[in-house]
C-alpha cells in the first residue's frame, strides 16, 4: 500500500510538469505552425523538385523515399531545440520555484522529457495526415510501429536538448550550439539519400548518428525498405534513449536554478 502511494504522488508529479508543457505547447500556435512548416517545405519543394530528376528504388520515387527521413527531421529540430525552455523557465525564475518543491530532480526531467515527446508527437500526427494525402499507406501496425519509433527518438533527443539546456544559461549560446547539433544530426541520417553506397568516412559518421536508426527503421515500417533489420534499429535507439536519459538525468541533478 506504501509504495502504491508512492508511485501515485510520483506518477502525479510527472503528469503536472507534462501538463504545463503541453499547455505552454498550445499556448504559442506560432511554435506548432512554424515547426510543422519547415518539414512540409522540404517535402514538397525539395521532395517534389528531386523526384523529377532521382531516382531512388525503381518502385519508389523520392518524395516517398524522404517522407520518413521528413518525419524524423521533425522530431530532431523540436526535440533538440526543446532544452531551450530550460533557460526561459531559470530566466521567469519557474525552475527556481520547481527546484525547492518537494520534487526530485530525476521527477523533473521525466516530466519534461515527457513533454518534449508528446509535443514531438503532435507534429509528426500532421505529418502522417499529409502522407497519406501524398499516397504513403499505413497499416495499423505501421502506425502502432511509426509512434514507437517516434517516441524513443525524441525522448533520446530531447534528453540531449535538457542536457545542454541545464548547462547553460543563454538563450543565444544555447541556439548557436544547437546549430552545430541538429543539422549533423539530420543530414547524416540518410534522410535524403540512400546510404548503401557512401563513401567510408561518411558511411563511419551515419553510423554513429542515432537518427540514421529512425530513418532507418521507418522505412522498413513504411516503405518496405531498409539498410538494417527492424530489430538491429529498435536495440540501437533503445541503447541511446536509455544512455540520454541517464546523462540527461545526471545533468539534471547538478543544474543549478540560477
Amino acid at each position: 500500500m506504501y509504495n502504491m502511494t508512492r508511485i501515485r504522488v510520483y506518477s502525479d508529479k510527472i503528469y503536472a510538469l507534462w501538463l504545463r508543457e503541453v499547455k505552454v505547447f498550445f499556448r504559442e500556435k506560432s511554435r506548432l505552425v512554424a515547426s510543422t512548416f519547415t518539414p512540409l517545405l522540404w517535402l514538397f519543394v525539395i521532395g517534389s523538385g528531386f523526384s523529377s530528376s532521382t531516382s531512388v528504388t525503381h518502385s519508389i520515387d523520392y518524395q516517398k523515399f524522404i517522407f520518413p527521413g521528413i518525419i524524423c527531421m521533425s522530431v530532431v529540430f523540436s526535440a533538440v531545440f526543446f532544452g531551450s525552455y530550460i533557460i526561459w523557465d531559470r530566466k521567469f525564475d519557474f525552475l527556481k520555484s520547481v527546484m525547492v518543491a518537494p520534487v526530485s530532480r530525476s521527477t523533473i526531467f521525466t516530466g519534461k522529457a515527457f513533454g518534449g515527446m508528446t509535443n514531438s508527437l503532435i507534429q509528426v500526427s500532421i505529418l502522417l495526415v499529409v502522407g497519406l494525402i501524398i499516397g504513403v499507406q499505413f497499416s495499423p501496425l505501421a502506425l502502432v510501429q511509426t509512434v514507437v519509433i517516434v517516441l524513443l527518438l525524441s525522448f533520446a533527443l530531447t534528453s540531449l536538448g535538457l542536457t545542454l539546456g541545464s548547462y547553460m544559461t543563454s538563450l543565444e549560446g544555447f541556439q548557436m550550439i544547437i546549430s552545430f547539433v541538429v543539422f549533423p544530426l539530420f543530414f547524416l541520417s540518410g534522410a535524403l539519400f540512400p546510404i548503401d553506397k557512401l563513401p567510408q568516412w561518411l558511411s563511419v559518421l551515419t553510423t554513429v548518428d542515432p537518427v540514421t536508426y529512425a530513418v532507418d527503421a521507418l522505412r522498413n515500417i513504411i516503405l518496405g525498405i531498409g539498410s538494417h533489420s527492424l530489430g538491429l534499429d529498435l536495440l540501437v535507439l533503445l541503447i541511446y534513449s536509455c544512455v540520454l536519459g541517464a546523462l540527461g538525468t545526471y545533468s539534471f541533478r547538478r543544474m543549478k536554478a540560477v
